[in-house]
């Protein structure tokens, strides 16, 4: 068999980081709703984090952030004119529209897509399913954007399989694989897919939360899996989130559950029949994988649910070392939440791979409630797979410093939200990501199609118009 190994594609800090506060249910996010946030520093976070994990020999690699401002969103939703005049008629008419069009949480990858190892499907193939994000209107924006950007990084359809998103509607709202871990013996071998949902969008007879809403349906998560080819009998779970954390800020699963290899990390209040659950999943991990599956609990009066939101304990990065340890890389924020700091060495000491951690700070990220976690795309790759990808994106030294070139260059100190009016911001974006594409080796048409798109909207607009 062909070694196999699994990389972590991290999403590029966007040049419009900002605090717009868009993200319903998300706490952090409100809490900074309007702050000035640092581009700059927030992409350099990220690379700083990247450069870490590269450097414990862990693959690493990155996705380019999808272009902003979304003018083909302004154009559908009736402005138009040059960039510079929708930018200018969204800022007048409707400030949260304007900020929708710049969001850079594209960073977040991941919410890009569900990923379903070749080992796991039935054709042999990597499957990716981009998220539809369809609860939040500046994320259902980037469907589109994300599955023309992953089928130009995956683009050997013999080896992988990018299916368009799911429909765009709440029934088959679907976060990508911040609701979705899988487990397994190895990395090329058959593992167990763990879908969780907030609710069930048919069962009304089903537990959902009062306050915030649920973002993952069952119906997503099963609709994803049985495109992917999964074998839904032995080999695949679907668990729900149990409403009382979500309405407590736990919008994602990977806010309340990390699991990775033989290794899941879960608070007590993560599941609805917590208990039985995960019987079931030790009873499935019998048949499927080989040797021990190792399920950490943290209990709710060790770690309250708030202190798990403020300190993302459960959006750690846990990482297979090619020494056959594991590294848990927790935000800062951990170290600075004694309850968290307490969890943290309690996981190290449960006789678990877990035997190493360490801690990232990526302030800018976490106070827009993305930790280390957040940041990275899970995709297993063969020698051959990764042959049959975008050369460009993969991570070495070169790169780095190419991209923190890169950055020093074209990014902002700082972004206040009236800075979003500022028709020079959309001049400096396209010119970062024409920049970045050359960098990345990847067309740059592509990633600025609906800067090209809509200008021919709007001059087919004008004359209609005139007409």
């Amino acid at each position: 068999m062909m070694s196999a190994r699994e990389y972590n594609f991290d999403g590029l800090v966007g040049p419009t980081h900002n605090y717009a506060g868009l993200s319903w249910g998300n706490v952090a996010s409100a809490m900074h709703q309007n702050a000035t946030a640092n581009p700059r520093a927030a992409a350099l976070e990220g690379l700083a984090k990247m450069r870490r994990v590269a450097a414990m020999g862990i693959g690493q690699a990155v996705l380019p952030p999808l272009a902003r401002p979304n003018l083909r969103l302004l154009h559908e939703l009736g402005f138009r004119g040059s960039p510079g005049e929708m930018i200018e008629r969204a800022g007048k008419s409707d400030p949260v529209l304007l900020a929708a069009a710049y969001s850079a949480s594209s960073m977040w990858t991941a919410n890009a897509a569900t990923v379903s190892p070749a080992a796991d499907c039935a054709d042999r193939r990597t499957h990716f399913t981009p998220a539809n994000l369809a609860t939040l209107l500046h994320r259902s924006a980037e469907a589109i954007d994300t599955t023309r950007v992953l089928r130009a990084v995956f683009r050997d359809e013999r080896r992988f399989a990018v299916h368009d998103s799911l429909p765009g509607c709440l029934v088959l709202s679907d976060e990508g694989a911040a609701n979705h871990t899988r487990l397994c013996s190895a990395d090329g071998s058959r593992g167990i897919e763990l879908f969780v949902a907030g609710r069930s969008a048919f069962d009304r007879s089903a537990a959902a939360p009062a306050l915030y809403p649920a973002r993952q349906t069952l119906e997503a998560s099963q609709a994803v899996a049985r495109r992917h080819q999964l074998d839904l009998e032995q080999a695949t779970l679907f668990f729900q989130q149990n409403p009382v954390v979500i309405d407590a800020g736990v919008f994602h699963n990977d806010v309340i559950s990390v699991g990775r290899g033989n290794v899941l990390l879960a608070h007590e209040l993560a599941f609805i029949d917590q208990r039985n659950r995960l019987d079931e999943l030790r009873r499935m991990w019998d048949q499927v994988c080989d040797g021990p599956l190792e399920i950490v609990e943290i209990a709710a009066r060790d770690l309250p649910v708030a202190d798990a939101v403020s300190s993302y304990l459960f959006n750690s990065q846990l990482l297979s070392r090619p020494d056959g340890g594991m590294t848990l890389l927790c935000p800062q924020e951990v170290a600075e939440t004694p309850t968290a700091h307490a969890a943290a060495r309690k996981i190290l000491a449960a006789g678990t791979p877990i035997d190493d951690l360490q801690f990232a700070d990526l302030r800018q990220s976490m106070r827009n409630g993305g930790g280390p976690a957040c940041l990275r795309l899970r995709v297993v790759l063969d020698e051959v797979d990764r042959a049959g990808c975008a050369p460009g994106v993969f991570w070495t030294e070169s790169l780095d410093r190419r991209l923190t070139a890169w950055v020093q260059k074209h990014y902002r100190e700082s972004l206040a939200p009236e800075d979003l009016r500022d028709p020079r911001l959309v001049d400096e974006c396209q010119a970062a990501i024409e920049s970045l594409a050359s960098i990345l080796q990847l067309d740059h048409g592509m990633l600025l199609a609906d800067h090209v798109s809509t200008a021919s909207m709007n001059r087919a607009a004008g004359m209609s118009e005139s007409q």
